[in-house]
């Protein structure tokens, strides 16, 4: 299909701002975008089919029809696209899943007199709500010093009712743990205003209250009322405890959020700092599923739409940091400060405190991202789903219980190192995975067919044994150029190498690479072995012979599946080419007569890498303690032969 049937003309597609929308057959709603120029977006839709990323015509074959409406501003196509959005939650839209349901703080503001609480419920009515906080326990401890400070109410409400209607305190206010008018000792109107105080100094005003106890302490002391001094005293160390548990990251008037994100060809990972009084008060992480190719600057758009779609005014601060300013970020900010009543600025940090910051929060969301993949893989009914999607995928007889992944890694054609990672039942097996030393060559593909077909020569000889191995060493075998995975469990006897045939291989890379495996495959004869390759720019599942590949839904536990193995496979090959670098210098330097191993690291952890210690001049060289212009001439006049 050269051209989609639905195609409206370009002069009836206004240059208007506005928002799209693309159906199905049945009506229903797969996509929702805006564009400040309707004309000129959804012309990127209709180029020509093969031109399109896959996933992006797989929407555009999938739709029946596109319509749009025309909005007065770029501000009012944000609001749209967002309504939309949540209305029709459209398929090809990214997907957002809260990692947990975290613990909160809330302030029951809407009540006569309100409680702090601990609660996972977000729509309390009227409630003010403080986090989320990574644990229940730490809500709890906050509480318990903020009430030292702000003597609030914690009794449940039926415990306030009777208090309050028999005039007897309630039991958390005779032990000292209630503040409320159920206590007896407050009217409702000093309740109240108890509570403004409270909720003032969790929203980040702490400087006021420390300096008004501080100057009321003082007061107290120069007056010798030293029981109210220490009350003020007490009150003072139970809110430096509060301030402790959240360090001053930022300047102590600073309102900021702040995003990081992580992202790969199928999910993403969003770690949202909360910043108030220049604290971190709260973090929220969320995943985000990806259905079609989105650029960084577009997932930034729709994490900020969705944060603050439904936020309360009081909840947007005055700076929003991202690593990445979309397009529209002009008319994001004035969607915000309308949505705020007050200015907000939306920024990347470049440099300084914001910035180590912004890098702490994307450091969390690669480690989110890294976990997510490896639950969803460990996860037993997602393997044992992964297993039978690739099974239909790929039109095979019997699920994959055995997978074997190869990936070749160089340097500019030098140290050519190929590795093979095992997963059995959808889990990795470290005692089985291997590397492979290559002749030096740039065609991967040459280099895929050399390995492949030394592997393969391995099931008909299946009485080979395997090198003895001691904590991941090799203590048998010195000529082969195979290696174990690093670990630290002694292997005591001798297997069969390469013992169980595996029911699929796959290679990291596009035609070219199952190419050059499935010659391998038909040339040991092993030809019932089935055969995929996965190439990373898109996420295509390429089968050997094919002149389209597999497209597997974004939300698929096989893609997942079959991602985690190349990553995998990648991984071990760059670990075993470094490997592979440092033993080769190491044994160069090793030759320089007076150079000893102590002096060999120095050299390496002074230079940081081998091409600059290979560029050092002799002087350079001598900066070293111990070495002396001999030994440094030695040096150089070595690493340059």
């Amino acid at each position: 299909m050269s051209q989609l049937p639905y195609r409206p003309k370009a002069g009836e597609i206004p240059t208007n701002p506005g928002v799209y929308r693309f159906r199905d057959a049945e009506g229903r709603v797969l996509y929702v975008g805006k564009a400040k120029n309707l004309r000129a977006r959804l012309s990127n839709y209709f180029a020509p089919l093969h031109s399109l990323h896959e996933r992006t015509r797989r929407m555009v074959t999938t739709a029946s029809s596109v319509e749009w409406t025309v909005v007065p501003s770029d501000v009012d196509s944000l609001q749209l696209e967002y309504m939309w959005i949540k209305e029709f939650d459209p398929p090809f839209n990214v997907r957002y899943r809260d990692d947990k349901s975290y613990p909160f703080m809330a302030i029951t503001l809407a009540d006569e007199a309100p409680r702090v609480i601990v609660t996972r419920n977000p729509k309390i009515r009227g409630a003010k709500y403080f986090g989320p906080y990574p644990k229940v326990w730490a809500v709890h401890d906050t509480i318990d010093l903020m009430i030292k400070v702000f003597p609030i109410r914690t009794c449940s409400d039926s415990s306030y009712k009777k208090a309050m209607a028999s005039g007897r305190p309630c039991f958390p206010g005779q032990i000292g743990r209630c503040g409320g008018p159920c206590s007896m000792k407050v009217s409702i109107e000093e309740h109240r205003a108890v509570v403004n105080d409270f909720v003032a100094f969790m929203s980040g005003g702490d400087q006021r209250f420390t300096r008004e106890l501080t100057a009321r302490m003082k007061e107290a002391s120069a007056a010798m009322d030293y029981e109210s001094a220490a009350h003020y005293r007490d009150r003072l160390q139970a809110i430096d405890a509060v301030l402790g548990k959240s360090a001053l990251v930022l300047a102590s008037d600073t309102d900021a959020d702040l995003f990081g994100i992580a992202e790969d060809e199928l999910a993403a990972t969003v770690q949202h700092f909360v910043v108030r009084g220049g604290r971190v008060r709260g973090v929220r992480a969320t995943t985000i599923e990806k259905e079609i190719d989105i650029s960084g600057a577009e997932l930034v758009d729709q994490v900020l739409q969705r944060t603050y779609g439904e936020a309360d005014a009081t909840d947007i601060p005055r700076q929003v940091l991202v690593p990445e300013l979309p397009d529209d970020a002009e008319q994001l900010e004035d969607w915000l400060r309308e949505r705020r009543g007050r200015p907000v600025t939306l920024q990347v940090a470049q440099r300084g405190r914001k910035a180590d910051l912004l890098k702490t929060a994307t450091l969390n969301a690669q480690q989110a991202l890294m976990l997510h993949k490896t639950r969803r893989t460990s996860d037993y009914v997602a393997r044992s789903q992964a297993l039978t999607d690739l099974q239909e995928a790929l039109g095979m007889t019997e699920a994959p219980l055995r997978i074997e992944c190869y990936d070749v890694s160089h340097l500019s054609g030098t140290n050519v190192v190929a590795s093979m990672v095992v997963f059995e039942d959808g889990l990795p097996r470290k005692d089985q995975y291997r590397s492979f030393g290559v002749a030096e060559t740039t065609d991967d593909t040459d280099s895929m067919y050399q390995v492949l077909t030394r592997r393969l020569a391995y099931l008909d000889r299946p009485d080979e044994i395997e090198p003895e191995t001691v904590n991941g060493a090799i203590v048998a075998d010195p000529d082969s150029d195979e290696a174990t995975a690093d670990g630290d469990v002694v292997t005591a006897r001798k297997r069969p190498r390469f013992a169980y045939r595996p029911q699929l291989l796959v290679v990291d890379g596009g035609q070219p690479q199952v190419a050059a495996a499935a010659r391998a495959l038909a040339d040991a004869g092993h030809e019932e072995i089935a055969l995929c390759g996965i190439a990373k720019r898109l996420e295509e599942v390429w089968l050997p012979g094919e002149e389209y590949p597999v497209i597997l839904p974004r939300t698929s536990e096989a893609l997942y599946l079959l991602q985690r193995l190349r990553d995998e496979a990648h991984r071990f090959a760059i670990v075993h080419q470094r490997k592979r670098r440092k033993r080769d210098i190491t044994s160069v330097l090793a030759e320089v007569p007076g150079l000893g191993d102590a002096r060999i690291k120095a050299l390496l952890r002074h230079f940081g890498s081998v091409s600059a210690l290979k560029n050092a001049t002799a002087d350079e060289i001598t900066v070293l303690p111990g070495i002396g212009p001999t030994l440094a001439e030695a040096i150089h006049t070595h690493l340059a032969r």
